[in-house]
């Protein structure tokens, strides 16, 4: 054969070949390779949204760290305030306590400084009376001078 008709020949199969080709191959390549890009696509949204939705989760999570803090914070101010409420109600208390504790002191050592006066009343009335006897050298009626030995005690 000729070298011409060689070449249509294969210019014709070639052609053939990249109408066969361009029918039923490149559809189903080009199909895939656009179904591709579609996932690499959807893959890039999907992580620029997970991206996203992390610096949105963090941002929430130093939101609610920053709430936490001042809560705690909050928390430790009324602590405090009411420990100083509680230590300032025990000082009342405590001088409460003390005045009455004194109070109570108070009459009892005015009790016995009357029970001693009035000890003392009797002693004295009683040395008074052994007293008038030795002057007057004759026995005295304590209890008929009753009432005279009740007013000198109550001068004494």
């Amino acid at each position: 054969m000729n070298i011409n008709a060689t070449l249509i020949f294969q210019g014709i199969a070639f052609f053939i070949f990249v109408v066969f080709c361009m029918k039923f191959i490149w559809p189903p390549v080009i199909r895939a390779l656009e179904e591709r890009q579609k996932k690499i696509a959807e893959g890039l949204d999907a992580a620029n949204r997970a991206e996203r939705d992390l610096d949105l989760a963090k941002e929430k999570i130093t939101g609610q760290l920053r709430e936490a803090k001042e809560q705690a914070a909050e928390i430790i101010e009324q602590a405090k305030k009411r420990a100083s409420v509680m230590v300032d109600e025990a000082r009342e208390q405590a001088k409460v306590e003390a005045e009455r504790v004194k109070t109570q002191a108070r009459a009892e050592i005015e009790q016995e400084v009357a029970a001693i006066k009035e000890a003392l009343r009797v002693q004295l009335g009683a040395l008074a009376v052994s007293g008038a006897e030795k002057i007057l050298g004759k026995a005295v009626d304590a209890k008929a001078h009753d009432q005279l030995l009740g007013q000198l005690a109550a001068q004494i």
